[in-house]
């Protein structure tokens, strides 16, 4: 049986332990090296490989708790499946000093910049050239383009369950401002500003000023922000019932404008940190 054989009947109990331990490690193995992902895009859009997230539950089910300790004063404990991830100079990847965390089973491109304190999850995928700033968590199986900017505080929501479901994707050349939210799945497409202090769920709807248009998820597929797109918090008025009456609104991400020259050199600056 191949990799994937293997995982889908050690996640149905059909392999001997020993044997599915040797699989998920395996898996592991490529997780970490890029050549495997948990969602890859194909000419219809992202697609979730759900035997992938299946073997990412898999090595829940296999670990045991074990000491991750780094010393008396600071006490981890976590499954002996899921260690920290490592590093070496030669991968080329700025990972500056200060309680960050990377775990085992993502892949870390070249060039990329880990700023203190944050987190990459198992399943991720953080592609060439990337920064991932201060306070920032990337969720499990998040997919992460090149040369994306995710500024502090930044939370990229993780999908390992249901298995099917599509993790939230950042494609190439996304800027994404401090003290944003992207979670449930949202696909952020590539070169799309993303200001500080958006939330975008996959059941946020977002309203196009330019275009005229409202984006939200349909059946089954994902929340799509489209190519260049900056997107800002706003609100839209509430147009029925007690809510009408009383003149309220609730929030609404706002795509006011696409990327431009004088976008560009707004963020041009980013090219002088890495």
């Amino acid at each position: 049986m191949n990799l994937r054989e293997r995982i889908e009947s050690a996640f149905e109990s059909k392999l001997p332990d020993e044997e599915a331990l040797l699989s998920f490690r395996e898996l592991m193995t490529q997780l970490n090296e890029g050549r495997i992902r948990a969602a890859e895009k194909k000419e219809n859009g992202w697609v979730v490989n759900d035997w992938v997230k299946k073997g990412i539950l898999l090595g829940f089910r296999l670990g045991t708790i074990q000491d991750m300790s780094i010393d008396s004063r600071f006490a981890f404990f976590d499954k002996t499946t899921f260690p920290l991830k490592s590093f070496t100079p030669d991968a080329s990847i700025r990972l500056v000093p200060g309680g960050s965390s990377v775990r085992d089973g993502c892949y870390i491109g070249k060039n990329v910049i880990l700023m203190p304190p944050m987190y990459v999850n198992v399943g991720a995928y953080v592609d060439d050239g990337t920064m991932v700033d201060s306070h920032v968590l990337v969720g499990s199986c998040a997919q992460i383009g090149k040369r994306v900017h995710l500024s502090a505080g930044t939370q990229i929501g993780g999908v390992l369950e249901p298995v099917g479901s599509v993790p939230v994707v950042i494609e190439d050349d996304v800027l994404i401002g401090g003290l944003c939210g992207i979670f449930e799945g949202v696909v952020v497409c590539e070169k799309a500003v993303i200001g500080a202090g958006t939330i975008i769920t996959g059941s946020t709807p977002v309203q196009d000023l330019v275009r005229g248009e409202v984006y939200s998820k349909t059946g089954g597929h994902p929340l799509v922000i489209p190519p260049g797109a900056v997107v800002i918090p706003g609100t839209r008025p509430v147009l029925k019932g007690i809510g009408k009456e009383l003149g309220l609104s609730v929030y609404a991400p706002i795509i006011v404008k696409y990327r431009d020259q004088k976008t560009d050199q707004a963020v041009r600056f980013e090219e002088w940190l890495r």
